[in-house]
């Protein structure tokens, strides 16, 4: 599991300073100049552990700290704050916000890297393959649950996947399983009775087969006590039941830090399909948004001037949609990429319902747009508050 250290301070000499320190480890160190930025970043790439300097413009980290206590799908990130030697009285005035630790500039790299290690488990970067797996690879998920209709409910969720989904009912089986052939992943069920489920996380996180393997807690919504012991043992997710499938396989993709750009992005032919799924949740829409420019800047460097825009599967149109359609349109006039839409009768309706989308064109079809891409005159753009 890769793990992504955001590092929040006004001061580019301390960015620096972090990202050389975790160098030689497999972290993704990702980087913020105020509170405002910071907590951008957050939202969008919800790291592992963030290091918050205390005192930045525009918004200093005290602020910065506070909105991402009360924000609920940030208020589990690690926060360890910098501060300088006089502002050490200040940071444990405000630790009862909610921080894991603090360290006082100028800080030596070892330091840093001992008290990070606290909170994530540092993995030396030479022990890390260097192909990027693809979402349509295969994998074996591991599921250590007692109730049979759970597991069944996984493997259903996950069957459109290329993973293989095996269930086990006892913290032994769980054990001969991992020892014989490792899973990817492994879910672990925290009803499992004498609180086996925490015996059987540091059993695996003792032995060097599963030691970085990642490892999700199930556990019913209204169990905040047994979360909050996950959390604090290291497990690398917490899932809820009932569970969400969707939320699920997203969460498996990221812990084993696959490639998941091909669900949205190929190259056919002459030209660059983006496409965008039936459901476009937050979560979908922020995937697509994350590998557009890279995406589109591969197909410019690979001689690709055409990006067909394929919404035909979108069953009706939301501002997260328009905003997504508009980054990609913008991209395309600034990287000289000619560009097409193509939908079906309910888009095309609903973007006359809107000023800003009422004049975009759409193709019938991916062929129909790949021959007159480029002949007709393309959407204009418009603002999107």
């Amino acid at each position: 599991m890769r793990y992504k250290v955001l590092t929040v301070d006004d001061s580019k000499t301390v960015r620096i300073i972090v990202k050389k320190a975790f160098k030689a480890f497999d972290c993704e160190i990702l980087e913020a100049g105020n509170g405002v930025e910071g907590l951008a970043v957050a939202a969008k790439e919800t790291p592992d552990l963030i290091l918050l300097d205390v005192t930045m413009p525009v918004m200093d980290g005290v602020e910065m700290l506070t909105k991402l206590k009360s924000d609920p799908a940030l208020k589990g990130i690690p926060v360890m704050m910098l501060t300088a030697e006089g502002g050490r009285d200040n940071v444990l005035k405000i630790a009862k916000i909610g921080v894991r630790d603090y360290l006082v500039k100028p800080f030596k790299e070892e330091v840093l890297l001992e008290k990070c290690g606290r909170v994530i488990d540092l993995k030396p970067l030479n022990d890390t393959p260097t192909k990027t797996k693809s979402i349509f690879d295969p994998a074996d998920i591991l599921v250590v649950e007692d109730k049979p209709a759970i597991v069944q409910q996984i493997q259903e969720g996950l069957k459109h996947t290329p993973w293989k989904v095996r269930g086990v009912s006892t913290q032994g089986e769980a054990i001969d399983v991992c020892a014989k052939t490792p899973p990817d992943v492994v879910l672990v069920s925290l009803s499992l009775p004498e609180e086996s489920a925490f015996t059987l996380f540091r059993l695996i996180r003792t032995n060097v087969k599963t030691k970085y393997t990642p490892v999700f807690a199930l556990v019913v919504k209204t169990e905040t006590s047994q979360q909050q012991q996950a959390q604090t043992l290291g497990f690398s997710a917490i899932i809820t039941k009932p569970i969400d499938t969707t939320e699920l396989e997203s969460k498996i993709a990221k812990a084993m830090n696959l490639d998941t750009s091909q669900r949205y992005y190929a190259l056919e032919q002459d030209c660059l399909i983006m496409r965008l799924p039936e459901n476009c949740s937050p979560s979908v829409l922020a995937e697509a948004a994350h590998y557009l420019k890279p995406k589109f800047s591969e197909a410019v460097d690979a001689g690709f001037n055409k990006v067909v825009i394929d919404v035909h599967q979108i069953r009706t149109l939301h501002m997260g949609v328009i905003k997504l359609l508009f980054q990609a349109m913008q991209t395309c006039r600034e990287l000289a990429m000619n560009f097409g839409l193509v939908g079906n009768a309910q888009i095309i309706s609903e973007c006359k319902g809107f000023e800003d989308t009422r004049g975009w064109t759409f193709y019938d079809s991916i062929d129909d747009a790949k021959v007159n891409i480029g002949r007709s005159a393309a959407p204009q753009l418009a603002g999107v508050s």
